[in-house]
């Protein structure tokens, strides 16, 4: 059965997409999906200047807005109703798992199944709700006290901003939630992937210009070229890395009859925490260049956080090194959080289930855990190089965020997941068409 399916998985042809009818309305229901979210972010929000906001944007960009307007898809520089996007809900989820593993109310809810996990996505709503009411409410009382934004300021447009972005966001969630079930591949994932992507000729585009009246040179273009290819070829073979601990299961009896001893893998990704260590290293050094821009917008432009902003400055030392060690540090933190060695030991003695040489139990989770971090070492470094070296370009040549690591990383890992859920798919097409050919010549030979 393995070697009839690896040699369909082999003989895959993307052509079989036109018979998949299945797959063919997921696709399409996954594009509409992500058309409507497209169209979402070129709403304004109501009683907003827009030269005004482009004009203090441009000021700010170099912050954290700068980074979630390219998650957004430019939804934040036109201050859509999508503005937010879907970053509350991801913070959320992020909150919920930290809290599962130290609350034991919540960590027995997570071993309940699904009914408990029903419950968990209950709580991450109610706090993905509280989240963008926060910051919706701070997006609208900084928008007012900058001028010349908001053409008719007042308790009107605080709460007509509030209840507008705070509804997008929801939206946005349930529509992650219909592309995950009725589409293809994760819906959270693509919302963020079609966002960057959908700027990226745009951000070419400004490169090549750029290139043309002289500001880049022709062999920093060419540098970025060979460094994207570059960077896709070893994100695609990191994200495939995996160390695979060798289970055996004994022989075991079932009534009269003997069943031999079998053998799988425990594969551990070479990346557990994906792409989250770049988002919330980016998002906490960016922070204090965000502040220092509304600071100087309103007059005041020294102070502690203007220094602390021309130390972590792009490029600088300072920024670097803290950048690189704040990875590696939620590296380690959100890989300790998404694998509990302790639990898969615990499944593994329940099947009767070992690691060749390795008592069950206590030593099985203690010899897991000594190999998750080595691998996580691996891939913390791993994640450090992909993010800073175009972090030097994107500092140094003035390029856009859209070249830098982490978008990079989003678009791969996100492109990967897809096509892998397409074949998936197509290969259960394959499969239901062998039975049913199966069937037609049993009934023949009948």
């Amino acid at each position: 059965m393995a070697s009839a399916a690896e040699q369909l998985a082999a003989n895959i042809n993307f052509g079989a997409i036109a018979k998949a009818d299945e797959l063919k309305k997921r696709i399409w229901f996954t594009l509409g999906a992500l058309l409507i979210y497209r169209l979402g972010t070129y709403i304004p929000l109501p009683g907003i200047n827009p030269e005004a906001l482009r004009q203090s944007f441009q000021s700010a960009s170099g912050g954290v807005l700068g980074l979630f307007n390219m998650f957004s898809g430019g939804a934040v520089e036109r201050m859509a109703i999508f503005a937010l996007n879907i970053m509350p809900y991801i913070s959320a989820s992020i909150i919920v798992q930290l809290l599962t593993s130290v609350l034991p109310s919540l960590e027995a809810l997570k071993k309940e199944g699904e009914a408990g996990r029903k419950i968990l996505n209950q709580y991450t709503r109610y706090l993905t709700v509280f989240l963008a009411v926060f910051q919706s409410w701070g997006i609208a009382v900084g928008l007012q006290s900058s001028g010349s934004i908001v053409s008719a300021p007042g308790p009107f447009f605080l709460i007509s901003t509030v209840i507008t972005l705070t509804g997008g966001t929801m939206f946005l969630m349930w529509l992650g939630e219909q592309i995950t079930s009725r589409g293809i591949g994760n819906g959270t994932s693509l919302i963020i992937f079609a966002g960057i992507v959908a700027n990226l000729p745009h951000a070419i585009a400004g490169t090549l210009e750029l290139g043309r009246q002289g500001a880049i040179s022709t062999v920093v273009i060419l540098g970025v070229v060979v460094m994207a290819v570059a960077i896709i070829y070893f994100v695609v073979f990191m994200e495939r890395a995996q160390r695979r601990l060798l289970i055996n299961y004994p022989k075991r009896q079932v009534g009269n009859r003997m069943y031999e001893g079998q053998t799988s893998f425990l594969p551990l990704k070479l990346n557990t925490s994906g792409v989250i260590p770049p988002i919330f290293a980016s998002s906490l050094l960016l922070l204090p260049a965000t502040i220092a821009s509304f600071q100087s917008a309103g007059g005041d432009g020294t102070g502690f956080i203007a220094t602390l902003t021309a130390y972590l400055g792009h490029g600088r030392p300072a920024y670097m090194f803290l950048y690189a060690a704040l990875i590696a540090f939620f590296a380690f933190f959100y890989t300790a959080i998404v694998f509990n060695p302790q639990e898969t030991a615990d499944n593994l003695k329940k099947h009767g289930g070992f690691i060749p040489g390795i008592r069950p139990g206590e030593r099985t989770a203690e010899f897991i855990d000594q190999v998750l971090t080595r691998i996580t070492v691996l891939g913390a470094a791993y994640l450090v190089i992909i993010c800073l070296i175009p972090e030097l370009l994107v500092s140094y040549a003035a390029l856009p965020f859209y070249f830098g690591g982490t978008s990079l990383l989003i678009v791969v890992s996100v492109t990967m997941d897809t096509v892998a859920q397409v074949h998936g798919y197509l290969l259960a097409h394959q499969y239901e068409g062998l039975v049913k050919k199966a069937k037609l010549k049993g009934a023949r030979r009948r």
